[in-house]
């Protein structure tokens, strides 16, 4: 596989796709649908959010995810006093060289464990917005790229949690999916229990695909074939949201955009050149729910969520599926 092919080898990534899959399975158990949506999101090198209650394994599916590759990584755990200096980096006066030396923060690694995001304020949180959309970060003047491919893996508690801050729609909308983890089933959690891992810091995950691996898979997934059908079906889907009364607005172009690479990287992982029907239905849930919100007013994220996902079910069932 490389970079000078002109077909896609898509046996050839859904075998290394695979092998990230496995790997994360080993420690989370019982959730074979989450991580496979997870694969696809690294495959579509788009970001990743994790929403759910406290204590049901979103930090440790982020950490297995980022030790399966074999990349720089970095954890940062966020907290209400944190600066956005803690997390770019800052410039410090250098006496010997009698000029300023930029520091660069934990930002700049491959894979970026944003643990609880939601849990510093939105100047914070806002320093991540250029660095999540152009792989870039700007500090008093100066551009400093971080080194491909990057990818923020970010968990959240459910925002009426106290001592959570809500993300702005322009920071959601810098994540590729929005997932969910739910509780373990119950022959799942007795296996975690009978498990040694007393927290993710002891689990001996080692990288299975290399860097190089990721970034092949990267440049092939914008070139898996969407035949025009496929990409109306795509547009209806879109649509159907700016005209749908209980929206407050529909998805964006960056948002049509996103769902296209989804469905592309979906096809790959399951070992196909090809996008089908199929592949964008399966998309639509977890690259959109999190870019809309409901008309009317409510203060309970889960039942908002769950409404979202009510009405982009019944804008599926609605439209004609491409044959």
């Amino acid at each position: 596989m490389t970079l000078s092919n002109k077909t896609v080898p898509a046996p050839k990534i859904k075998e290394t796709l695979s092998r990230i899959k496995t790997n994360v399975g080993r420690f989370i158990r019982g959730k074979d649908e989450v991580i496979d949506k997870v694969v696809v999101c690294l495959a579509a090198n788009g970001h990743l959010l994790i929403e759910d209650l406290p204590g049901v394994g979103k930090t440790t599916l982020a950490y297995c995810l980022a030790r399966s590759l074999d990349c720089s990584f970095s954890r940062i755990q966020f907290t209400s006093d944190l600066l956005p200096s803690d997390i770019i980096g800052v410039s410090i006066y250098d006496d010997q060289v009698k000029e300023f030396i930029f520091k660069k923060g934990p930002i700049f690694a491959n894979i970026v464990l944003a643990d609880e995001i939601n849990r510093t304020t939105p100047k914070t949180q806002s320093s991540l917005l250029e660095v999540m959309d152009r792989s870039k970060v700007s500090v008093d003047g100066q551009t400093y790229s971080v080194q491909a491919p990057f990818m923020v893996i970010a968990t959240q508690n459910p925002v009426d949690y106290e001592g959570t801050f809500p993300l702005p729609e322009s920071q959601m909308d810098r994540f590729l999916m929005r997932l969910s983890m739910g509780y373990p089933a119950y022959q799942y959690e007795m296996e975690i229990l009978k498990a040694n891992h007393i927290n993710y810091d002891s689990i001996q995950a080692d990288p299975v695909v290399t860097r190089q691996e990721m970034m092949e898979i990267h440049h092939f997934v914008p070139q898996v074939f969407i035949e025009e059908t496929v990409l109306d079906y795509i547009l209806q889907i879109i649509h159907a949201t700016r005209t749908e009364s209980e929206f407050r607005s529909g998805i964006s172009t960056r948002g049509t955009l996103t769902l296209r690479l989804a469905a592309q990287a979906h096809a790959l992982f399951n070992g196909r050149n090809f996008v089908t029907p199929d592949d964008v239905s399966e998309m639509v849930l977890p690259v959109l729910t999190h870019r809309l919100s409901l008309r009317r007013q409510t203060s309970d994220t889960l039942e908002e969520r769950l409404a979202v996902e009510g009405v982009l079910t019944k804008i599926l069932g609605s439209i004609k599926v491409p044959v």
